[in-house]
């Protein structure tokens, strides 16, 4: 490899939420087999969960994989728990770029470490390309979401100048205005207003989410290129409308496929969840039927009333099959999400309910046979790359666009409506795990398995698209196989 000052240097830097640190970090491992120094750049506050959920020694032991922090200008805090995103969002666009600079300038002068050669920062972090650009190093966006979650915030200019956004009052949740076609979309079929990303359901036009969202999508087409999650058959509609726009996009998904291709690294070993993991899951799952186990998990995000948890609650007890449940400890507004005796009665030999978990390794165990998700877009690829069925719950951001495309266009999910009834989660379980429509939903799930190994298996389009990234963007020639 030559010496540690002769290696190309990136900087990585996620948006400071579950959802998007672990597809960087599985991206900084993959830069790291090939050779790379990585810096890998987290909020303190984020630094801080890390450090409680995976032990001080976590940050220790790698000399060419660092962490650095920056601060996200939020009011000091040691909750485990997901910041507020509107505030979260609001201090990262205010806040981060004079934090950042200074760090990019302090890596650049030191004597131990190789210049940075790029900056490969969270497509909701472009205050990045601002800093890279002012000290002259090549910056790259990484788009976390799918891409038709893209080409979603890519319009909400759109809506606002067609005047159908902000709304006028509370009245559209029920009146029919969601139910509107939007047949303009670039690239996107069949999306109805409800299928656009739930930032767009606002009546304040000065909202801080719908303006952030549709700043960072259109300050992404400023990058030198774009990395997205994704394979280019499961999204080559849209990719090839956003490329018409933007002609130097990157599809390197599914990242957890691409890794086992990769050279072996050290780094393989640095976990990103922010929550401790409770590996006590395992010994459960092991003692179940093969495909019995519906995985419940509505990502890190996902909030809910105590009527919505009690009514899941009770549908998946209702439905007779096995469940393994992770709640999180913040997953219900304003209360701990408390269930009864009875109800942990009801569910003794069935149910097991944890606060966090190592997803990718659940989805690949052999009782998993089905995914109860919030619709994210790491857990539908998760999912994708393991051929698991999916019920969807969409809750938040472009999460209702992947829902649409999974039940509709994919073939690979059934959705739960977002007024949740206990009487239709038990009967979308049942059919799922016992069903016709069960059926076709999991072959087709074992399709699209097949599909994305290809993409991430040597010579496929992922593989050959992240080489391509490698030497053309980054102009390193180096251990390449």
């Amino acid at each position: 490899m030559g010496s540690l000052n002769n290696k190309p240097h990136a900087v990585l830097l996620p948006y400071p939420a579950q959802g998007h640190v672990n597809p960087l970090m599985q991206f900084a491992r993959l830069l790291h087999s090939k050779g790379f120094h990585v810096t890998f750049v987290n909020t303190e506050f984020n630094h801080r969960r890390l450090v409680r959920s995976n032990g001080q020694d976590f940050f220790k032991g790698l000399l060419d994989f660092r962490f650095e922090t920056i601060p996200d200008g939020l009011p000091p805090s040691d909750r485990d728990a997901t910041q507020d995103i509107w505030a979260l969002s609001d201090s990262v666009k205010k806040n981060c770029l004079v934090p950042f600079r200074e760090l990019l300038a302090k890596l650049n002068s030191s004597p131990e470490l190789p210049s940075v050669t790029c900056v490969i920062s969270d497509g909701l972090m472009s205050f990045a390309i601002e800093a890279a650009e002012e000290l002259g190093i090549p910056e790259i966006q990484f788009w976390t979401a799918s891409a038709i979650g893209l080409m979603g915030f890519l319009q909400f200019e759109e809506l606002v100048k067609r005047g159908i956004v902000p709304f006028k009052d509370e009245n559209f949740i029920n009146d029919g205005t969601l139910d509107m076609p939007l047949g303009w979309i670039p690239g996107v079929k069949n999306i109805r207003l409800k299928d656009m990303p739930s930032l767009i359901r606002t009546t304040d036009p000065d909202d801080i989410m719908l303006k952030f969202m549709s700043d960072e999508a259109q300050n992404c087409l400023k990058a030198s290129a774009i990395i997205f999650n994704t394979f280019d058959e499961i999204e080559h509609v849209v990719l090839e409308a956003i490329v018409t726009k933007f002609p130097r996009i990157y599809t390197i998904g599914p990242l957890s496929l691409l890794g086992r291709n990769m050279p072996p690294t050290q780094a393989k070993s640095l976990r990103s969840n922010l929550w401790k993991e409770d590996l006590k899951c395992f010994e459960w799952l092991d003692k179940q039927e093969p495909k019995s186990v519906l995985y419940v998990n509505y990502g890190s995000i996902t909030v809910m009333t105590d009527q919505q948890f009690e009514e899941f609650a009770w549908g998946l007890a209702n439905s007779n099959h096995p469940f393994l449940w992770i709640v999180r400890p913040d997953v219900v507004m304003g209360t701990s999400g408390f269930l009864s005796k009875e109800y942990h009665e009801e569910i003794k030999n069935r149910g097991f309910l944890a606060p966090w978990c190592p997803q990718d390794e659940v989805l690949s165990h052999p009782s998993i046979g089905a995914f109860l998700t919030h619709g994210g877009w790491n857990s539908t690829l998760e999912s994708i790359s393991t051929g698991i069925p999916m019920l969807c719950w969409p809750f938040f951001d472009e999460q209702p666009m992947n829902c649409r495309y999974l039940c509709t266009v994919w073939g690979i999910g059934m959705e739960i409506n977002h007024y949740v009834k206990r009487e239709e989660v038990e009967a979308l379980v049942k059919q799922m795990m016992e069903g016709e429509k069960g059926k076709r939903v999991k072959n087709n799930a074992l399709q699209w398995k097949k599909k994305a190994e290809a993409a991430a298996s040597i010579g496929g389009s992922s593989y050959n698209n992240f080489n391509k990234f490698i030497s053309e963007v980054l102009n390193f020639k180096g251990n390449i196989h």
